[in-house]
């Protein structure tokens, strides 16, 4: 499965979730809901997976965590705000790059159409 036809999956997964769920929810809610709708399509996932951080040869413990990451290749990076900033897309990047991941989502679940929340990320 190429990224296009994986992402259309994740966001098609993503409309069912704020169909059912609207806005208004803390991030943690969408999350466990979109994981369960991919899952369900047989998509495969691992939640709040800790990311390594190395500067110069040593790992800095500070815990970032990405929030889906799906078959091992795409970053999901979920938010429930009122509005995406450039640091929501920094984020994701820089998340992308710390994984060796050149494929993301940033999925903002606080929209009134959530078409509106959503940007594709490629490295």
């Amino acid at each position: 499965m190429d990224f296009d036809d994986l992402s259309n999956r994740v966001i098609g997964a993503a409309l069912e979730v704020h169909k059912n769920l609207g806005a208004g929810l803390l991030e943690s809610a969408y999350e466990a809901a979109l994981a369960y709708e991919l899952s369900e399509q047989g998509i495969g996932l691992q939640q709040q997976v800790t990311l390594p951080v190395q500067y110069k040869g040593v790992n800095i413990d500070c815990a970032y965590r990405i929030d889906l990451l799906i078959e091992k290749r795409s970053i999901i990076e979920l938010k429930a705000v009122e509005k995406i900033l450039p640091i929501h897309q920094a984020q994701l990047m820089t998340y992308m790059k710390l994984a060796n991941i050149k494929t993301g989502l940033l999925i903002n679940f606080n929209t009134k159409l959530l078409k509106d929340g959503i940007k594709r990320v490629v490295l």
